[in-house]
């Protein structure tokens, strides 16, 4: 049989990164920070979404209102309805 030959294969760039100790510690910090500052905000985003500032006048969930003697509004929607083809509305 036949010997095989082989290819030859073209030189690949390497990399290679090199850190001291303090530059590690110092990625460390700003990877730190830089979670926390996420994290902080998503707590404040999370409350701000979900749990809204209390409005008075808003009646609970055990039905006593925040406002003290101010009555519940009813809350109703403007969006216009669609005419139907009818001509009824």
């Amino acid at each position: 049989m036949a010997a095989r030959r082989k290819k030859k294969r073209s030189p690949k760039k390497t990399y290679r990164f090199q850190l001291s100790l303090p530059g590690i510690a110092g990625i460390a910090v700003v990877c730190f920070c830089l979670f926390l500052w996420m994290f902080l905000l998503g707590i404040w985003a999370g409350q701000t979404f979900l749990l809204p500032s209390a409005r008075p006048g808003v009646e609970t969930a055990s039905g006593k209102s925040g406002g003290g003697d101010r009555q519940v509004e009813t809350l109703v929607s403007r969006a216009k309805k669609k005419p139907s083809g009818n001509g009824q509305e």
